[in-house]
This record gives structure tokens, C-alpha cells and sequence, in this order.
């Protein structure tokens, strides 16, 4: 069975430089994980980094940066199937995978591969369902499926989310969805604390010197929504905030920063939760010389045989 290696851990954990290092040592080609490297045009704000594919004058291919428009809202459906298409043509090309973000709903969505169902929102219909009880919600969902678990339920927004599936399967044919069967293996770059603020810290600093604001300005510039763009989160919501006004450049710098070590510490709880779900991560020291990092890296791997 073909293997997938995945590379995991939080913003600043250089998870990046260690997949593309791994990559040029045992042939490999990295699709990228993180849910805002798709739009084109984001490159700062999002920590492309594009020379961190560039091993030794290698330039390692990658999978899944700069494929859609900023103004685009990105999902995960679109996601899984930009996995699977990425996932096969490296097979086919007899490359190893390498699985590597920070995007932990991505990740576990590639791993898992979850039948994720690609139903349009229904405004029209999702208001009738407002005016109805929790009650007549469930019964018209008993109606239309077998509920095998009480998270069908669990919560109203769900149930309406579930009737509008089966709403719109009424007169459209469900989509079959043909997923490659592999043997996940998980590394996870753990670094302390405090490294991870201070590198948070001084990139930060970095990306604004580097001219982030300005990049957000050209997207404003050429007709990218500011809601959208503030709806893209972190450094875009910040510095749309800033440009229009919302908010002083001091305070923007601020806010962005508190924002970004809060984002780290839930990705850092979305890693923990997958190993509660079961999912073995192989956590290495990602303070150590590189050439080690990539030797432990390779033990992981050859744990799991030829």
C-alpha cells in the first residue's frame, strides 16, 4: 500500500523547511495542507515562502499553493478534492506524498478521508427551517434518513445543515467519490512555548517590513470584498481592518499578534485532538539540527516497513 507522510505543527514550527528537507531525501513531492496558500495573491500574509521548496538548488514540486483567485471562499470539499487529484498524480509519477500545514480540519479531512458532501447553501430553504421547532426538525429528518449517531442532532444548526442535504438529494443524483486507499504516517514539529512566541514575534515583524500591508492594499485595489477578505482571518482580517479605517495601525499590530499566538495554541489542540480520535502523531523536537530532524523522520518511517 502507498504510503502518505504527513507533516503537521503549529505556525513558525518550520514544518515547511523539514517536509521539503525529507522531500529531497527520499524522492518526494509535498501537497500543502493549509487552507489560505490556495488564493493567489496572498502571499506574505499567508507564509508562502515559496523558497522554502528549494533544497540544495532543488526545487522540490508542491501541490495545492496559489490554485484559486483571491475573493474565492476556499472549502474543505474543494480541499479533499485537490488532495486526491495531487495524491494520485504524485503516485503516478512514482514519488512519495508529503502531506504537510497547519490547517488541522484539512489534514484530518486528507487523512481520514472523510465523504464530505458538496451541497450548495439553500437561503430560501434554511429560513423556512428557522420558523419550525427543534422538535418538527428532527421528525422531517427522521423522514428522509436513518439518524445512526445523536451528532445528527445535536445541535440545530446541524440538523438544518443535514435537511438541506437531503432536500437538495431530492432532485439531484449523489455524488460518488472514488478515495485512494493509503498508510498514514504522522510527524508532528513540536516546539516550546516560548520559541514559538518569539518566532511568531520577529516574523510578524518580518512580514510587515516586507510590505504585507501593501499586499492587502493591491487586493482591496483590484476588487477583492474587504468582508472577504476579512473573513479570510488573521493578517488579512487585521490588515483590512487597518486600511479601512477600522482600526489604528498600533492597534492593528496588536490585535494581529495576540491573534496569531491564539491561533497557534488551537492548532496545537486540533494535533491533540486527532491522537484522542485515535490518530498516531510522531512527535519530534523541532529545536534540533535539521539533519536530525530528517533522520528521525526516516526512523518514523521505516518503522512502518518497504
Amino acid at each position: 500500500m502507498n504510503k502518505l507522510i504527513t507533516i503537521i505543527g503549529p505556525t513558525a514550527s518550520g514544518k515547511t523547511v523539514l517536509a521539503a528537507q525529507l522531500a529531497n531525501t527520499i524522492s518526494g513531492e509535498i501537497i500543502s495542507g493549509d487552507s489560505r496558500q490556495v488564493y493567489k495573491g496572498m502571499d506574505i500574509g499567508t507564509g508562502k515562502d515559496i523558497i522554502d521548496y528549494t533544497v540544495n538548488g532543488i526545487n522540490i514540486p508542491y501541490y495545492i499553493v496559489d490554485v484559486v483567485d483571491a475573493g474565492h471562499k476556499y472549502n474543505v470539499y474543494e480541499f479533499q478534492q485537490d488532495f486526491v487529484k495531487s495524491f494520485n498524480s504524485i503516485i503516478g509519477k512514482q514519488k512519495q506524498p508529503i502531506l504537510c500545514g497547519g490547517t488541522g480540519m484539512y489534514i484530518e479531512a486528507a487523512l481520514k478521508g472523510y465523504k464530505l458532501i458538496h451541497v450548495p447553501a439553500n437561503p430560501e430553504f434554511r429560513a423556512q427551517c428557522e420558523s419550525k421547532t427543534e422538535e418538527e426538525l428532527i421528525s422531517e429528518l427522521k423522514d428522509l434518513k436513518e439518524l445512526h449517531n445523536q451528532t445528527e442532532i445535536d445541535n440545530r444548526r446541524r440538523m438544518i445543515r443535514a435537511l438541506e442535504i437531503e432536500h437538495y438529494y431530492t432532485s439531484n443524483p449523489k455524488i460518488e467519490f472514488e478515495y485512494p486507499q493509503f498508510l498514514p504516517i504522522i510527524i508532528g514539529v513540536s516546539i516550546d512555548v516560548e520559541t514559538r512566541r518569539s518566532r511568531i514575534d520577529t516574523r510578524l515583524k518580518q512580514r510587515l517590513n516586507e510590505g504585507m500591508v501593501d499586499e492587502v492594499k493591491v487586493l482591496i485595489d483590484r476588487g477583492v470584498p474587504t468582508e472577504t477578505l476579512i473573513y479570510y482571518g488573521l493578517e488579512y482580517k487585521f490588515l483590512t481592518q487597518y486600511l479601512i479605517n477600522q482600526l489604528t495601525y498600533d492597534e492593528m499590530v496588536t490585535q494581529l499578534n495576540i491573534a496569531i499566538h491564539q491561533f497557534a495554541k488551537r492548532q496545537m489542540t486540533w494535533f491533540r485532538g486527532m491522537e484522542r480520535r485515535g490518530m498516531k502523531i510522531h512527535w519530534i523536537d523541532g529545536m534540533k539540527p535539521m539533519n536530525e530532524r530528517v533522520s528521525e523522520c526516516l526512523s518514523v518511517i521505516k518503522e512502518y516497513g518497504n
